[in-house]
């Protein structure tokens, strides 16, 4: 089985936001995939399992707040026999540009929490991972990043970010399915390109 887990924050009033991109590209697959959420209170997550080329792939959705991810996912994983090589964690990333990816299998947590939570829970750095680029402000300190990716995009934002979520679940598949390296040829530096003007301006 593997296992992928998109970070974000539950609640309406995160929706839509940059740090919930993880959230997102998980989404997509279960609605690419025809499969259908339940939640589970043990693990404290939204879960859907699927079926795909005779392999059994669950999607996950830690419910746990971003900070403490690694509380979700871990007991996933041991309940389910997997070990962290079975996992691929789907996280956003403001030292990325918004609309690029990066995917790597293994490495730090680059300051972001919920990775670190995950790293520390399932006791290795060694965990795919398939970064969303959300971008930030330039110069911007803590608070303003904290504002940032917890805001909403506006309307061109949304739209990059959109494409971007579609080719990261590309990724993902091909991540799967066909492995690290190919995953990376193909997606590594993948940029979304801005959303153009409005017809007719």
């Amino acid at each position: 089985m593997k296992v992928i887990a998109g970070l974000g924050n539950p609640g309406p009033e995160y929706k839509d936001t940059p740090h919930n991109v993880g959230f997102d590209v998980v989404a997509l697959l279960a609605e690419r995939l025809a499969a259908d959420w339940r939640s589970s209170a043990r693990f404290q997550a939204r879960l859907a399992r699927v079926e795909r080329g005779g392999e059994s792939w669950l999607l996950v959705q830690p419910q746990t707040f971003m900070n403490l991810s690694g509380t979700s996912v871990a007991p996933v994983l041991r309940y389910h026999g997997c070990g962290p090589a079975d996992l691929v964690v789907v996280l956003d990333d403001a030292d990325l540009p918004l609309g690029r990816l990066r995917i790597r299998s293994e490495g730090g947590s680059g300051g972001h929490r919920g990775l670190a939570s995950v790293i520390e829970a399932v006791g290795t750095e060694a965990v795919a991972r398939v970064r969303l680029g959300v971008g930030r402000r330039a110069g911007a300190v803590d608070d303003d990043l904290v504002a940032h990716v917890l805001g909403r995009f506006d309307p061109a934002q949304r739209e990059t970010a959109r494409r971007m979520v579609e080719a990261a679940a590309d990724a993902v598949e091909c991540l799967t399915e066909r492995g690290m390296t190919e995953a990376m040829n193909r997606f590594n530096g993948w940029q979304a390109e801005p959303a153009g003007p409005a017809a007719g301006n």
